[in-house]
């Protein structure tokens, strides 16, 4: 499947829309403000999808969350384990924890869990209204190993039928920084089943 650069600007304006809800939902966790915003929207293969973090051998923190209902697929939210570090170890009661080291604390992973369901969430609630369709995300999962055994587990099915993912290129200030400025940088990956694209653009009234 190719995309042309409307499809991929509609696709990004709606990765905006959740990232200003994302941005609300996640100033009010770390009680700072947060500023969320999608620079770009690609179409990447496979193969070049595993380049994404340098290697397909860097650690990374993950989030998998799969979605059903009028449209189905997967979709994982990628930061590094440093940047991961970074966000739970500025909620309450968590400074001491870190996915720098194995093995990780429950409490670590769940903090973190939630801020995915937070990000991907606000993503899919954003996707489901601007559609009108119905998107069901299913409870996340958390997942901290090396980029390319992560996501292979989601390629699974899909490459079966596509070799390219959607992929939505994210920054996130970090309110922690010395002057406030400085941006983390993470990734959604959003693997719909084909026929779901075809439902996202007939829903616009774009031809696919």
């Amino acid at each position: 499947m190719i995309f042309n650069q409307l499809q991929l600007d509609i696709l990004k304006e709606i990765g905006n829309i959740g990232a200003g809800n994302a941005s609300s939902a996640l100033s009010e966790l770390l009680n700072k403000k947060i500023e969320m915003k999608v620079p770009r929207v690609r179409l990447v293969s496979f193969e070049d999808m595993m380049e994404l973090y340098g290697n397909a051998d860097k650690q990374v923190a993950s989030i998998f969350l799969p979605f059903s209902g009028d449209l189905t697929g997967n979709m994982f939210f990628v930061l590094s384990v440093e940047k991961a570090s970074v966000f739970i170890q500025h909620l309450p009661g968590m400074e001491q924890y870190s996915f720098q080291q194995a093995p990780y604390a429950d409490l670590a992973i769940s903090a973190f869990q939630e801020l995915g369901n937070i990000l991907a969430g606000s993503y899919l609630t954003a996707l489901s209204e601007f559609l009108r369709l119905s998107i069901y995300p299913s409870v996340p999962g958390v997942s901290i190993d090396m980029f390319g055994a992560i996501i292979s587990y989601g390629l699974i099915e899909i490459s079966k039928v596509s070799d390219h993912a959607i992929v939505i290129d994210t920054e996130i200030n970090d309110p922690f920084s010395l002057d406030g400025n400085e941006f983390i940088k993470g990734h959604f990956l959003l693997l719909p089943d084909p026929n779901s694209f075809q439902k996202i653009f007939s829903s616009l009234g774009v031809n696919s």
